[in-house]
């Protein structure tokens, strides 16, 4: 009996992937969740940043975060995509958007598996994360 080896199940690996966390330290700009799950399959996960920041609180930041996951390749090879945690630290009177742009350039320049692309205005931003497939180790 031969052994068979099913390689690359697209269906399965494409829906593997994780979820954001988003956290914000400032009473009056907060940080929500809209779309939680990023794929290898290229769902992005969303969050939303709202309000205008006071620059007072525990740590000033806001920090969305992904953890670091395993899939397996077009090749056969498991490949293991690096966390991500994008922090902002705020400032007083800053807006969302200020926020967002410079979480959106913290994922851009990391060495990432991620790319991250903005939306909204001073009173409510959206950043979306979507996953590149760029920068994974072979395990």
């Amino acid at each position: 009996m031969k052994s068979t080896n099913p390689g690359y199940l697209n269906e399965n690996e494409s829906g593997r992937g994780v979820p954001l966390t988003a956290v914000s330290y400032d009473r009056t700009q907060h940080a929500v969740v809209t779309a939680a799950m990023v794929t290898v399959g290229g769902k992005p996960v969303t969050a939303e940043i709202s309000g205008v920041a006071t620059g007072k609180g525990e740590d000033r930041t806001v920090n969305l975060w992904l953890p670091a996951f395993r899939f397996k390749g077009r090749d056969g090879v498991m490949n293991k995509a690096p966390g991500l945690n994008a922090a902002a630290a705020l400032a007083p009177r800053q807006g969302a958007l200020d926020t967002a742009r410079v979480i959106a350039s913290r994922v851009n320049s990391s060495r990432t598996p991620y790319k991250a692309t903005i939306s909204g205005g001073r009173r409510k931003a959206r950043i979306n994360i979507a996953f590149t497939g760029r920068n994974c180790l072979p395990v």
